[in-house]
C-alpha cells in the first residue's frame, strides 16, 4: 500500500509580468526549454509555458533535495514528461489561463488537468465529439447551469485520466465515461480493450480562483493531497493545508 500523500501545486502566470521573477525563472530551464516556450506567438502563451516549467521544478525540488535547475525530463512517445533518470517520483502538469498547475506523486502514475470556469460555454460546443453516449444522456437530464458546472468535470477528468495513462489523444475520449450516481459516487467506465484494470485508478474535482482541477491517482486506497501555493513564483511556497476534496469511487465493486 502507497500511503505517501499527493501534492498539488498552483502557480500564476501574472507573475512573470515582473521581470525579475521572469528572469529568474528563465534562469531555471535547460536551453532546449527555454527555446521552447519562446516558440509561442503570443506573450500569455509564453508565461504560461515558463510559468509551467519553472513550477514543476519547483515542487519537484520541494519533494527531494535536488536544486530546481538540477532536473532533468525526457518525454514519451506520446509527450507526457518523465524524469531523467527516473527517481521513483511521477509528476504532471496542466496550464490554463491564469493559472497552471503541478501534481506530485511518489510511486504512483498521476493526471491533472485545469481549466477556468468561464471555459464551460466553449466545451458546450464539442460535447457530441468528446464525451460518451452514457455521459450525453446525464447531461440532457440537468438544466443549463448544472450542465455547464457537469461538462467542467468531465472534461477535466476525461482530460487527466488520459494524462495519467500516458497516451493523450492516442486514447478515443467518447469511449471514456465518467458517471455520476449510485453507490460509486462516480464511477470511469472505459470500453473494453482500453484499460485492462479500470478499477485501479481514484479520481477528485476541486475549485481553486476561478478553475476547475482534476486529479487522477493509481492507487487502491484513497490519498492524502496536500496544496500548495507558489505567489509569487519561486517566492518560498505557502502550504494550503490538507484538500478536502471528495475521492472517487466512493466503493469498490
Amino acid at each position: 500500500m502507497n500511503s505517501k500523500p499527493l501534492h498539488l501545486w498552483y502557480a500564476y502566470p501574472d507573475d512573470l509580468l515582473d521581470p525579475q521573477t521572469a528572469e529568474a525563472c528563465v534562469a531555471l530551464l535547460t536551453p532546449q526549454e527555454n527555446e521552447r516556450w519562446k516558440r509561442y506567438k503570443f506573450e500569455k502563451n509564453q508565461r504560461e509555458s515558463l510559468a509551467t516549467r519553472a513550477l514543476v521544478r519547483t515542487a519537484l525540488s520541494h519533494c527531494r533535495a535536488d536544486a530546481p535547475e538540477a532536473w532533468r525530463f525526457r518525454d514519451n512517445e506520446h509527450g507526457k514528461p518523465f524524469l531523467d533518470p527516473d527517481c521513483g517520483v511521477q509528476f504532471n502538469v496542466s496550464n490554463s489561463v491564469g493559472m497552471v498547475v503541478c501534481l506530485v506523486a511518489e510511486g504512483a502514475e498521476v493526471g491533472v488537468d485545469v481549466e477556468s470556469h468561464a471555459r464551460s460555454s466553449n466545451i458546450m460546443t464539442v460535447v457530441e465529439r468528446v464525451f460518451s453516449e452514457a455521459e450525453r444522456a446525464q447531461l440532457d437530464k440537468l438544466d443549463h447551469a448544472a450542465k455547464l458546472d457537469r461538462v467542467l468535470s468531465l472534461w477535466t477528468l476525461k482530460e487527466a485520466y488520459i494524462k495519467a495513462r500516458g497516451m493523450g489523444l492516442a486514447l478515443p475520449l467518447e469511449e471514456i465515461s465518467f458517471l455520476f450516481g449510485g453507490a460509486e459516487g462516480i464511477r470511469l467506465e472505459i470500453a473494453l480493450g482500453i484499460d485492462v484494470n479500470p478499477n485501479r485508478w481514484r479520481f477528485c474535482s476541486l475549485d481553486h480562483s476561478g478553475h476547475r482541477i482534476a486529479v487522477v491517482v493509481e492507487r487502491d486506497e484513497v490519498p492524502g493531497m496536500n496544496l500548495w501555493e507558489a505567489h509569487p513564483l519561486l517566492a518560498p511556497p505557502l502550504h494550503l493545508g490538507a484538500s478536502d476534496a471528495q475521492w472517487f469511487p466512493l466503493s469498490r465493486k
